[in-house]
């Protein structure tokens, strides 16, 4: 199957939109797309979660996208989360295995990690670890366009090595002088493929969709 990876270089950077915004336009293309999140936490009073926005773009069923077992209701990474919940403690092994197993063979799969690259996610691992197990055809790594943007990319793209990234920056401004030399400085001084449009984004990852054909 094909797997491509959102991750992120921290909380709060837009995984989740630009994930189901890159579903919603590879699906307006006439592509079959389905969406994984393997474990997600939250509090206990949000009304959409992550499952939710991707299962909406996906038109697949929330719990899925995201096992039951894996709905942890305490805001804090999914591991501790588990334990705050006791729960029993879950593997990378144990994720990677839910998604493959689950994962449509005639789709792109796409699956969006929790937290940044480095943020635990398994009991014995982190969103990076996840990934490798995955060995996805692509990650798409979204950051922030403005201050700090450069450090927290090198630092995520080193440690997703030796995958193929695409870097994301979300709420591009190209009015703004701090985005575009942020973009610039990736794609001059750090060799990186950097997208700052939804639609261009969608565009990059169609080839791979397409090979589902």
């Amino acid at each position: 199957m094909t797997l491509v990876a959102v991750a992120g270089t921290g909380t709060g950077v837009g995984k989740t939109y630009v994930g189901a915004a890159v579903l919603h336009s590879l699906r307006t293309r006439g592509y079959a797309v389905a969406a994984r999140k393997p474990v997600q936490s939250f509090a206990p009073d949000d009304t959409s979660t992550d499952a939710d926005v991707l299962a909406g773009a996906s038109a697949e069923d929330p719990t899925v996208v995201c096992p039951a077992p894996r709905w942890l209701r305490v805001p804090i990474a999914p591991p501790m989360a588990a334990d705050a919940l006791g729960l029993a403690p879950f593997t990378i092994a144990d994720l990677a295995a839910e998604v493959l197993l689950s994962a449509p063979p005639d789709a792109l799969v796409l699956v969006e990690t929790a937290g940044g690259v480095r943020s635990p996610i398994a009991d014995d691992g982190d969103s990076a670890a996840l990934i490798d197990a995955l060995a996805p055809a692509l990650v798409v790594l979204v950051a922030d366009a403005g201050l700090g943007t450069i450090n927290v990319v090198r630092l995520s793209v080193e440690a997703l090595r030796p995958h193929p990234v695409v870097v994301y920056l979300n709420n591009f401004d190209h009015t703004w002088k701090l985005h575009a030399r942020n973009a610039e400085w990736l794609r001059t001084r750090e060799g990186l493929e950097v997208v700052t449009d939804i639609e261009a984004l969608a565009t990059r990852v169609e080839p791979l969709a397409r090979n589902r054909g």
